[in-house]
């Protein structure tokens, strides 16, 4: 079947009771037992529910995976892919990722004895000249988080297959509707699922989808104790955001296209990070391994923060927010918002410049954003 019909329908089978043509709310914490003796039915909601079932089920199959997980936010996804370490190994990690997974590196698993080495994530090799004897995987976003660099990650799943290194991917930025890491050799493939997934800016939770059962059990068995798991009312939110999700997911690139070729033109804009246009560095690459180029576009201003604030405070249809993915169209500062922890140093390591401005393109009427973003830009 295709994407959008395992969207709507594989895993969201009726309800067998009511005949409900939508998986119904388990609103439940526990579930009665034929006997003392687990019979691998539902006991406990922290430990498996109908509702999340269905949505692991149905994350799973549009990553083209055979186990999905679901979790209550992005970062704890992460930390759930993360718990397959120990410590003493070693993560290689690309440079621009989001702010939220630096600081996991740094403050939870540099204390617990993981160490982070970060790579410039231009080349392959830049990945693999940071591998040590120690090293258990390899971390990266494809689109990354805000420069918009691509993977190779055929080549880097390889590279991992070779050494015996795990390839974990954030897909957060490409959706599993434009890209599916677990084809092109992944082993983990992690969402924020608060994002394109869900698509309404209306529910925080988070999955991990991988082929691999021993990874499955080990992540599931942490799921479970651990207890970061999302309510089954996130769980019907998220559900109900992929049945649209291959609709959305095009208008987002529609409007994102049409916005980049804009941008490239406007004075004040001294580069547009977007793998859809062909001046994109990686164009060619996020072309053979990607099937769109998703909704996000950063964009650096000659004017530096001064230009960035005047543009915020000139636009009438951006909302300035710290998440993505909705639709509605939200603009943040990178230097200010989602990096705002890193030092200076880390900063400009990172080429996280005060010009940087991230817009998450929504669903409005491309001419509208056009415009709005033109009056803004005057003057900047």
């Amino acid at each position: 079947m295709e994407f959008e019909t395992l969207a709507i329908h594989d895993g969201q089978a009726p309800d067998p009771v009511t005949g409900s043509v939508t998986v119904p709310i388990y609103q439940t914490s526990t579930f009665e037992r034929e006997g003392m003796e687990f019979n691998g039915g539902f006991v406990y909601s922290r430990i498996g529910n109908p509702t999340r079932k269905a949505l692991e089920s149905t994350l799973a199959l549009l990553e083209n995976g055979r186990h999905g997980l679901a979790f209550a936010s992005g970062v704890a996804a992460a930390m759930a892919a993360l718990q397959v370490l120990r410590p003493g190994d070693h993560i290689v990690s690309s440079m621009d990722i989001y702010g939220g997974s630096y600081r996991i590196f740094k403050e939870v698993m540099q204390p617990w004895g993981v160490e982070t080495t970060y790579a410039s994530g231009k080349t392959t090799a830049s990945y693999e000249s940071c591998i040590r004897p120690e090293t258990r995987m390899i971390w990266v976003e494809s689109p990354s988080n805000p420069l918009m660099r691509i993977a190779d990650l055929r080549a880097l799943a390889a590279i991992c297959g070779e050494r015996g290194i795990l390839l974990a991917v954030d897909n957060t930025f490409a959706s599993p509707y434009f890209q599916r890491p677990l084809d092109l050799g992944a082993d983990i493939v992690v969402h924020s699922t608060t994002k394109y997934l869900g698509g309404h800016s209306d529910v925080m939770g988070g999955a991990i989808i991988t082929n691999d059962g021993k990874l499955h059990t080990a992540i599931r068995n942490y799921q479970a104790t651990a207890g970061a798991i999302p309510a089954p009312w996130e769980c019907w939110l998220i559900m109900r955001g992929l049945k649209t999700l291959k609709i959305r997911m095009k208008e987002h690139e529609a409007n994102a296209l049409h916005l980049a070729r804009f941008l490239e033109q406007q004075p004040a804009v001294s580069r547009v990070l977007y793998p859809g246009l062909p001046s994109h560095p990686q164009h060619e690459l996020a072309a053979s391994q990607m099937e769109g180029f998703g909704g996000m576009i950063t964009i650096e201003l000659k004017g530096g923060m001064h230009a960035v604030e005047k543009l915020i405070k000139g636009l009438k249809l951006f909302i300035l927010a710290d998440s993505l993915g909705g639709v509605e169209s939200l603009i943040a500062s990178p230097s200010r918002m989602t990096l705002w922890a890193l030092s200076p140093e880390e900063k400009a390591a990172r080429e996280c410049t005060e010009g940087l401005v991230r817009l998450s393109i929504g669903l409005e009427n491309a001419r509208d954003l056009e415009d709005d973003l033109s009056s803004a830009l005057e003057g900047c």
